[in-house]
Formats: C-alpha cells, structure tokens, sequence
C-alpha cells in the first residue's frame, strides 16, 4: 500500500460526509506506518473506542463493533484475514452503506481482528494468541490476495 496522507485519508470515505470525514481522528503515527505491508490502514477512535476506521488506496469506511463481552475461552475468526482470536480479539465491525441506503439506515457487516492488524498477521509480522493461524498450504502471496479479495468485497457491499 502507498503511502496515504492526512487529506488522502479524509478523501477517501465512502461512508461518511465531507463534514463527518473532517471530525474524524486521524492516527498520530502516520508516517512510522509500515506501509509496504498494509493493504489497509486501520485505527480505533480512542475516544469512542466502538468506533474504528479502514482505509485501503480506493475507499475509506467508518466501523461501528458491536458490543457485548464474549467469554475469553471462546474463539472468533476474522472473516478478512481468517485468524482466530480468544475473547474479545474479533469484532463483529459494521459499516453504514454508502449513498441513499446509509442515509436510510442500511448496514452491512463482518467479523474483523479487532486490532484491525490483519495484513500483519497475514504476513507473520505480528503474532496472535497460540493456536491464532492454522497450518495452510498457500503460499503467503497467495494469503495477501485472499485478504485483499475478502476486503474488496466487503467494501463493495458498502458501496451497494
């Protein structure tokens, strides 16, 4: 991913007016992001820490996690990158659709690290709880797409 400016980053969301876009919070630590491997940059909103954002170089969306407390034995898998966290690791992350059907109200979602690292752990740059990445025979290119091809289509059913 190239890297992405402040002003690149409040262009980019398809979810959110040009007024939500310029109240959103941008991450303090832009320019020491690992950008050659992101295909996403994503951040939480510390102050309303439901609140996360994912930006990828075509389209910015603004989540909402769902809340509820799951019990720390019990497993999540990120739809994205398809790593399983215990406990709270996996948020079930919902997007407002773009355009007539998010100003009517219409949603979409999907289970999403919470961390929203998942193109880290895709490529073993970042570590999730023992037993987080199961054993699989693709190659980690081949990793990368799948988790680029599961976020092109949550961000097109964004879009409608």
């Amino acid at each position: 991913m190239k890297a992405l400016t402040e002003p690149d980053i409040r262009g980019s969301f398809i979810n959110a007016s040009k007024g939500e876009a310029s109240r959103i919070p941008m991450p303090r630590d832009l320019a020491a992001r690992p950008w050659d491997d992101l295909d996403f940059l994503g951040w939480t909103d510390l102050s309303a820490p439901d609140r996360s954002y994912l930006v990828t170089e075509d389209a910015g969306v603004v989540l909402r996690a769902a809340t509820g407390q799951r019990g720390y034995l019990r497993r999540s898998l990120c739809s994205l990158c398809l790593t399983q966290h215990p406990g709270s690791g996996v948020a079930l992350m919902t997007a407002k659709k773009a355009g007539a059907a998010g100003r009517q109200g219409n949603s979409v979602g999907t289970y999403v690290c919470a961390d929203l690292a998942c193109s880290l752990y895709v490529r073993g740059l970042k570590k999730p709880a023992v037993g987080g990445r199961l054993d699989e025979s693709l190659t980690v290119d081949e990793q990368i797409a799948r988790l680029r091809g599961h976020l092109d289509g949550f961000l097109e059913s964004i879009r409608g």
